[in-house]
């Protein structure tokens, strides 16, 4: 049976999206993954365009509301914070008592400057995350 991961972020536009998307890419069919936000917003156009440079296309998915989860009951394995501590901390308790992880990441919606160096400073994020997920699961059975 797949192991169930939930990824939570504040607005799942881009940390969550970024994990979710690698989970599934690197861990196949041993995974069910999902990700979702606090307060849901929608995909940061630069996360979908840092995303493309490594062969995922989330063009037009929809963010998730945390809250839209626990309604319907979903259990999960792991429910794994990306966002910073003090957000990590807002994240309620879901059904089923899963194992919490926070892996604490830099908000690309929080990047300023010209639109270069937000791609930049948001592919280093993408890559901190992706190393993180692979790392992860060289540690899964």
């Amino acid at each position: 049976m797949p192991i169930s991961v939930l990824f939570v972020c504040i607005h799942n536009s881009a940390r969550s999206q970024m994990a979710e998307e690698f989970l599934r890419k690197l861990g196949g069919d041993r995974f069910t993954v999902q990700s979702a936000g606090l307060e849901p917003g929608t995909l940061n156009p630069v996360v979908v365009e840092a995303l493309k440079e490594d062969g995922i296309d989330i063009t037009g998915k929809a963010t998730v509301s945390v809250r839209e989860l626990i309604d319907r009951g979903v259990e999960f394995d792991y429910i794994i914070t990306v966002c910073d501590e003090a957000s990590a901390e807002r994240c309620p308790v879901f059904p089923g008592g899963g194992r919490r992880l926070h892996w604490g990441f830099p908000d690309p919606s929080g990047f300023d400057g010209p639109a270069e160096e937000k791609l930049a400073r948001t592919r280093e994020v993408r890559d901190r995350i992706k190393q993180t997920v692979t790392d992860w699961l060289a540690g899964r059975p």
